[in-house]
C-alpha cells in the first residue's frame, strides 16, 4: 500500500463526511459546551479530547458568537451512552511512539520505523522535541489491527522484500505525507463552507503554489480568511518551527500536483457558490474636458493683453490649474 493510496483515501473520507457534519452552521450557547468543559465530562486529558474531534469520535459545530466550534450537548450525552464508556473511547484516542508502538506489536523498533516509513503505518500526530527531533505518535488500536491481520505476518516476521529494501535504502519516508493526508481528512470534516474546504487544501500548499492556483488576489485573501490555524512547534522562526513547517506543507512532486488540482476545483466551486468580496466601486464624475464641450466652445483663450477678451466666469464645479490637470490625471 502506498502512502498516495492512503493519502488520498483519507481525505476522500473527508470529502464525503464534511457535508454531513457540517450541515449545521450555527448552535445555540446554551446546547453547547466549551472543548475544555466537554472534555471533563467526557473524562479525557485535553490532548485525548483534541484526537477525539479530530478523528471524528465527538462531532463539533461552529459557534454562532464567533468563538470558534463547541460540542453540542446531545453528542456528549450520545458518547456517553456508547457501549464501552469510558474506557472504549480512551482505548480510540490513545496514541503511542515507536517503542511503545513496537512493543504492542511485538516487533523491533527498527521494523516498526521501516513500516512507518513505508507507509504501512499512517501517523496520527507528531511533535518535535527539545532534541529537534521529530516524534510520531500512532493509534494504538490500529497498530493492533495491523499485527492481527494474518495478510501482514511476513512484514511482521519475514524479511522486508527487496523492492521496498531498494526504497528505504534510497531515503523514502512517507510519514510526514501520511500524516498530511490525515490531517487533511480531519479539515474537511471541520468545513462548514466551500470556502473553508478550499482553504484546507491550500493549507498544505506554500505560498508560491496557491498564487500559481489562485491567480485572483481577491480570491487568495478570501482563502486566507478561511485558512485553519497551524499548529504551533516552538518559536517562531525557531529550527523547531521550520521543521514542523516542512511537515505540514506538501513537497512530493506528485502529491503537489495533486492538491494544487484539488484546490482549483475546490475555488471553482466555492466561486460558484458565493464570490469572494471585492471592493465596492463607486463612480466618480470626471470633470468634463474641452474634448467633451461643443465643437465651438473648445476653441483657444487668446493671450491675455489689453485687447485681450474678458476671461470667462469659472463654472461652477469645474476645477482649473494644476490641480485640476492632477484631478484628471489621477481620476
Amino acid at each position: 500500500m502506498s502512502g498516495n493510496t492512503i493519502t488520498q483515501d483519507v481525505a476522500a473520507v473527508g470529502e464525503r463526511t464534511g457535508t454531513t457534519r457540517g450541515a449545521s452552521v450555527t448552535h445555540h450557547r446554551g446546547a453547547s459546551v466549551t472543548h475544555h468543559r466537554a472534555a471533563r465530562e467526557l473524562g479525557l486529558r485535553r490532548s485525548e479530547f483534541d484526537l477525539a474531534v479530530h478523528l471524528g469520535r465527538v462531532r463539533t459545530v461552529p459557534d454562532d458568537a464567533g468563538g470558534g466550534r463547541r460540542v453540542p450537548r446531545d453528542e456528549i450525552d450520545r458518547v456517553r451512552a456508547a457501549d464501552g464508556f469510558p474506557e472504549a473511547l480512551r482505548a480510540a484516542v490513545r496514541a503511542v511512539g515507536t517503542t511503545e508502538g513496537a512493543a504492542l506489536m511485538d516487533v523491533t523498533t527498527a521494523r516498526f520505523t521501516r513500516l512507518a516509513r513505508l507507509g504501512l503505518l499512517v501517523p496520527v500526530r507528531f511533535y518535535v522535541n527539545r532534541y529537534r527531533a521529530v516524534v510520531w505518535l500512532y493509534l494504538a488500536e490500529e497498530l493492533q489491527q495491523f499485527s492481527t491481520d494474518e495478510r501482514n505476518t511476513a512484514l511482521l516476521k519475514g524479511r522486508t522484500p527487496e523492492g521496498l529494501r531498494d526504497q528505504l535504502g534510497e531515503g523514502l519516508d512517507l510519514r510526514p505525507r501520511n500524516w498530511r493526508g490525515r490531517h487533511l481528512g480531519f479539515l474537511l470534516r471541520q468545513a462548514d463552507d466551500p470556502w473553508a474546504r478550499a482553504a484546507a487544501v491550500a493549507s498544505l500548499l506554500d505560498a508560491a503554489e496557491i498564487s500559481d492556483v489562485v491567480t485572483d488576489p481577491y480570491e487568495r485573501t478570501h482563502l486566507r480568511r478561511f485558512r485553519p490555524a497551524r499548529a504551533t512547534h516552538g518559536s517562531p522562526g525557531s529550527p523547531a518551527a521550520q521543521l514542523a513547517e516542512e511537515i505540514v506543507t506538501a513537497g512530493d512532486p506528485d502529491e503537489v500536483d495533486w492538491l494544487r488540482s484539488d484546490l482549483a476545483a475546490a475555488v471553482a466551486t466555492a466561486r460558484r457558490h458565493r464570490p469572494a468580496p471585492r471592493p465596492a466601486t463607486h463612480g466618480v464624475p470626471r470633470p468634463p474636458g474641452p474634448e467633451s464641450l461643443p465643437r465651438e466652445t473648445a476653441k483657444p483663450v487668446p493671450p491675455e493683453g489689453e485687447n485681450a477678451a474678458p476671461r470667462p466666469a469659472r463654472q461652477p464645479g469645474r476645477l482649473s490649474g494644476l490641480f485640476g490637470r492632477l484631478w484628471r490625471r489621477d481620476s
